[in-house]
């Protein structure tokens, strides 16, 4: 899979880009089948919204921890329930009906002028998280919190492309008696650990799905083509619909955002392999989001790729204009370092300045011409689209 790291590794593009898991609002289908996709073997997020007035977008069927030492985000919201934790007298019926009875009424369908997806509420006060690309450019939604109840205006907070994530507030707040979902830490999240999507797949009622987290470290391409890293793969049966719903682990709490699917040979169904965006990327940005603001990302500027031998990742361009540039970093340098921490490859450039914001300087250091240089890097804001 070839993907962008920091700004971007330099290989080849996909086929086609992923599709969105929300799809276009439309009519019935009619009879004939739409005609095939071509092949792909990239995330797709299911595209648009309703598709013949069945909402889409892409449930993530990942894991979680049954550790019952997670706490919300927002001290003051109580958590819904949380069921008990699987074990050998408890049969997998057993462990996703606890969860579903649990979290299910957190769970919400949203709906645009142009789509829907798949919504969860984090606060007493009505906030609710789901994807970016469900909510487009909308400033205003509509949510259901009860697949029979009426339909609540939710305000579009903000939207933060580059990790595909948006904050919602129910006017009114949430209904009674519902309360928030818990979030887990997804960095705890291991390979073969139970989860259960709760989500609107295809116009459906809510409903659950559950499987294995069968991946981590992954990365898919957010809206704006920059890199989402620490996702989460699943082989659950996730479908269109289910867009921005939550992935929770054994004890209903949250691990995951359902965001794309994978998809091969011309189909749009899933075939066993999904990606959830991490709850811990929510909670880095929901702060931010709450308070109407876009959250801002740390940018070099440089495409790269992996070196042959391991030693580092070598720059293909920089950005012109960017901030590598402006530092004299140009393309055949070989980085090594970036302050302090040793790259091997392409993704451990974005790593490294992960946990860095705008305006913060950083000692990228390189080899050039067979001797090694340390050039001084102060970092920009991520643009708004891959240059």
């Amino acid at each position: 899979m070839s993907l962008w790291t920091d700004d971007r590794t330099y290989e080849p593009p996909p086929p086609r880009p992923p599709r969105k898991p929300s799809e276009p609002a439309a009519a019935p289908p009619p009879a004939a089948p739409p005609p095939p996709r071509q092949p792909s073997r990239w995330p797709a997020a299911l595209g648009g919204g309703l598709v013949s007035a069945v909402a889409v977008s892409a449930v993530l069927l990942g894991t979680g921890l049954a550790g019952g030492d997670d706490t919300t985000t927002t001290a003051a919201a109580p958590a819904t329930p949380t069921p008990a934790v699987a074990n050998a007298n408890n049969s997998r019926g057993d462990l996703v009906r606890s969860v579903y009875a649990a979290a299910s009424p957190s769970v919400v369908s949203v709906r645009t002028q142009t789509g829907s997806g798949t919504g969860f509420l984090v606060d007493n006060d009505g906030t609710i998280v789901t994807n970016a690309h469900v909510v487009g450019d909308s400033q205003q939604v509509q949510v259901r919190f009860d697949d029979k109840g009426e339909l609540h205006n939710a305000q579009v907070l903000s939207v933060d492309t580059s990790t595909d994530l948006a904050a919602l507030k129910v006017d009114g707040g949430a209904p009674d008696g519902v309360r928030p979902l818990q979030l887990a830490d997804s960095d705890k999240v291991q390979v073969g650990d139970p989860a259960i999507a709760i989500g609107y797949p295809l116009g459906l009622d809510r409903t659950a799905t559950a499987g294995i987290v069968s991946g981590l470290e992954r990365q898919i391409q957010a809206p704006n083509g920059f890199s989402i890293d620490k996702v989460i793969q699943t082989d659950a049966a996730v479908n269109p619909g289910n867009s921005g719903g939550p992935l929770l682990n054994a004890n209903g709490q949250v691990i995951g955002v359902n965001s794309q699917i994978a998809t091969a040979g011309g189909g749009e169904g899933n075939v066993g392999i999904a990606f959830a965006i991490p709850v811990n990327t929510v909670k880095e940005v929901l702060p931010q989001l709450e308070s109407g603001t876009a959250p801002q990302h740390a940018y070099l500027g440089l495409q790269t790729s992996d070196t042959a031998n391991g030693d580092g990742a070598q720059i293909a361009a920089a950005t012109p204009g960017g901030p590598s540039a402006r530092a004299g970093l140009q393309a055949g340098d070989v980085v090594t370092k970036v302050d302090g921490d040793d790259v091997h490859g392409a993704d451990d450039v974005a790593a490294a300045i992960e946990d860095n914001k705008p305006g913060d300087k950083v000692e990228v250091t390189v080899k050039r011409g067979g001797s090694e240089q340390t050039i001084d890097v102060t970092l920009g804001q991520r643009p708004d689209q891959l240059p």
